[in-house]
């Protein structure tokens, strides 16, 4: 405790550090603030159905990432999705079209061009969105929310037309704060941007479980006290999952320029077990959605139910499996052995042992594959945890952090902010967040 208290005093004696830090703060508040900004024109007293409605599913994945301003209506409800879903399709382009091929091995030049291509990409999307969501609005709440329409006189095409270009200006100043935090704050400013709105249903959510559980006079400290112990468990068991890498060693020709020897040494690439992320889980939950189509007729009422229970066997055993090939899919879209062959290549290094070239991209593409199936097997188990959680009695609310989406976005920001701020505490000689002086896990070059 005491050497914890004093890394603390370390991490405000470094001027630059603390000045991030603040930065970071403030920005976060801000965005938190706009969470509760309703949309000029809509009572904010009759919100309680859509928020009812927002709480499990893809609606609820979208509420989550947008800190609760889905439910809220709020000025930020579209939040930084529109951004993300970019994001993913120029990732995706960079593998299938030459031209964003080329701008990915471009540097720094090229990743501007993609961003700016990105940032584009974002607002015709949000162009999309905002109309969708403002027509689910009317159908989520009664007409007589719409004070601007019912009181003021304005048509629906006009309000809605004001409250799309709202909720554009919302969703781009969200992002702009994101771009903020990572430029000149701490951390990645999207992903603390997700990872907040999820922190800030965790104490709700807590708060519930304790309630419901002490309110019982059957053993119900007892099991309060197991499922914190299980949820620790289960957190060990996300960071393992996160932080688990694959080292492959990499052996770097000597070249003497002048009087200096350049390279002759060892180093590591570290693939990650489980590089797809959280990507595969979204995308499952986005799939997860279609059986609800057979709801509509009385002869696939009862397939549409059995598929629709998130608690059911076949719907986490479909989701499962569904996550597994995602995993496979989005790991041979972001990771392309090839091309981490020819940088190496390039740079004089190669793999003991391993020609360089194709037999270098085939071997890391064998070792990907090898360690890309134990990596999706256990993110399809922490992603189906909350089922059982729930099964077991625990609170939905609760519940949802014993896996999934929310524990893996939570897991990953936190050490990678931690990481950072341990880098800075690094530079200046004082002593990282761990006795070691490097967070367990984490990986080297």
């Amino acid at each position: 405790m005491k050497k914890f208290i004093e890394t603390i005093k370390n991490i405000f004696k470094i001027e630059e550090l603390r000045k991030r830090l603040g930065y970071t703060f403030v920005l976060i508040l801000i965005y938190r603030l706009g969470c509760f900004i309703v949309l000029p024109g809509i009572d904010a007293t009759m919100l309680a159905k859509l928020q009812a409605t927002t709480s499990e599913g893809l609606v609820g994945l979208l509420n989550m990432f947008s800190g609760g301003a889905f439910g809220n209506a709020s000025i930020f409800a579209l939040g930084v999705m529109p951004y993300i879903s970019a994001s993913i399709v120029v990732q995706l382009l960079g593998m299938f079209v030459p031209y964003f091929r080329k701008l990915q091995m471009e540097g720094e030049s090229g990743r501007k061009k993609m961003n700016q291509i990105t940032r584009y990409l974002t607002l015709i999307i949000i162009c999309i969105q905002g109309p969708a969501y403002m027509a689910a609005l009317h159908g989520q709440i009664p007409g007589q929310a719409f004070v601007a329409v019912n009181q003021l006189g304005w048509s629906n095409f006009a309000y809605n037309l004001v409250a799309t270009i709202i909720l554009m200006a919302g969703s781009m100043f969200v992002m702009w704060l994101g771009e903020r935090i990572t430029d000149r704050g701490i951390g990645n400013g999207i992903s603390l941007i997700i990872m907040i709105g999820i922190v800030a249903r965790l104490p709700f959510a807590v708060v519930a479980e304790c309630g419901e559980k002490l309110a019982t006079t059957n053993g119900g400290l007892l099991l309060l006290i197991i499922e914190f112990i299980a949820w620790f468990f289960v957190i060990i068991a996300a960071i393992a999952l996160v932080q688990a890498v694959r080292r492959v060693p990499v052996q770097y020709a000597k070249r003497v320029v002048g009087n200096r020897q350049y390279g002759g040494v060892r180093q590591y690439i570290p693939l990650k077990i489980n590089a797809a992320g959280v990507m595969p889980i979204i995308f499952a939950q986005a799939l997860m959605l279609f059986p609800l189509i057979f709801s509509r007729w009385d002869s696939t009422r009862g397939l549409a139910a059995t598929l629709g229970n998130y608690t059911g066997f076949w719907y986490n055993f479909i989701f499962a499996v569904l996550i597994i090939i995602f995993t496979y899919f989005y790991t041979a879209v972001t990771v392309n052995p090839t091309m981490m062959a020819e940088d190496m290549k390039r740079n004089g290094g190669f793999i003991p042992g391993v020609k360089p070239g194709k037999k270098t991209a085939e071997y890391l593409d064998s070792i990907m594959s090898k360690i890309t199936g134990p990596g999706s097997i256990f993110l399809a188990l922490i992603a189906i945890l909350p089922a059982f959680a729930i099964k077991l009695g625990v609170n939905q609310q609760f519940a949802s952090f014993f896996g999934g989406t929310s524990l893996l976005i939570l897991v990953g920001v936190i050490l990678d902010t931690l990481q950072q701020i341990e880098g800075y505490l690094l530079m200046r000689h004082y002593d990282g967040l761990m006795k070691t002086g490097r967070l367990s896990g984490r990986s080297g070059m």
